[in-house]
């Protein structure tokens, strides 16, 4: 069942995801070469928890951390570690979420350890764009697959490859509501987008090909081909004056220290 949100628990949510936005920036200035995942992780545990809220992902479903941290092939679901340690060349997958309020906010970002191959930053150029394009068709009246097929055609058109096995996911009081949210399909297709909906909206793109496999830790997801995949993520509420993206950076973020 979809659930439509009314503009009091849109703005709860706002709440919640304007700390993910924060936080995200905070990590996202501390990623460096040297850096672990762990010591990632413990400052977003840190910052969530300063912020009073609770980490969405840390038990859910079992899973140990507070970020899903995944490097280079890996495309979602990288489990945070003390050996896992950022090196010049690589790209990190940080996806994050938090409760606060009894609402949930979720958005993740994908950044570049130092200098990068051009066709590396190609691949998060395109990625990112893609989800900007998805953003622009969450309008009241349009259809859920207009969103899937913008990123799907952004992504195609410049080469690279949709990852199929994961999708975006409708959010509010839970993490992941209805409805789900393909990267792919074609347009004008699927329920028609009402105000009050709210979407996770999370392209995941492959630099070769875009089937996946999961590793034995259960979790964590790579291309099979060991190709570069990129992963960014916002919530963005349906409204009548167009998009609204919860998880927009705001101009500051809480120090990392």
């Amino acid at each position: 069942m979809i659930v439509c949100r009314s503009e009091a628990e849109i703005a709860r949510m706002l709440t919640a995801n304007q700390l993910v936005a924060d936080v995200l920036a905070a990590l996202e200035a501390t990623v460096a070469e040297g850096v672990s995942t762990w010591d990632l992780d413990e400052m977003a545990e840190r910052l969530v928890r300063d912020g009073g809220a609770e980490p969405a992902f840390k038990g859910y479903r079992g899973f140990p951390a507070t970020l899903c941290t995944s490097i280079n092939e890996e495309v979602v679901h990288g489990i945070p570690s003390r050996t896992r340690v950022l090196a010049r060349g690589d790209v990190i997958s940080i996806d994050m979420g938090v409760k606060l309020g009894g609402y949930y906010g979720d958005s993740a970002t994908t950044v570049a350890v130092g200098e990068v191959p051009e066709a590396t930053r190609q691949l998060l150029q395109v990625t990112r764009e893609s989800l900007d394009r998805a953003i622009a068709q969450v309008q009241v009246g349009g259809r859920l697959s207009d969103v899937s097929h913008a990123v799907q055609q952004w992504v195609e058109a410049h080469g690279f490859a949709i990852v199929r096995e994961f999708v975006g996911h409708g959010i509010g009081e839970k993490l992941h509501e209805d409805p789900q949210v393909p990267n792919y399909g074609a347009p004008g297709r699927g329920p028609k987008l009402q105000a009050g909906m709210v979407l996770a909206i999370e392209p995941m793109v492959a630099m070769g090909r875009p089937e996946t496999k999961v590793l034995s830790d259960g979790w964590t997801a790579i291309t099979r081909d060991r190709s570069l995949a990129a992963h960014f993520e916002h919530t963005v509420a349906v409204t009548a004056a167009g998009p609204l993206v919860l998880s927009a950076p705001r101009t500051s973020a809480p120090a990392a220290g």
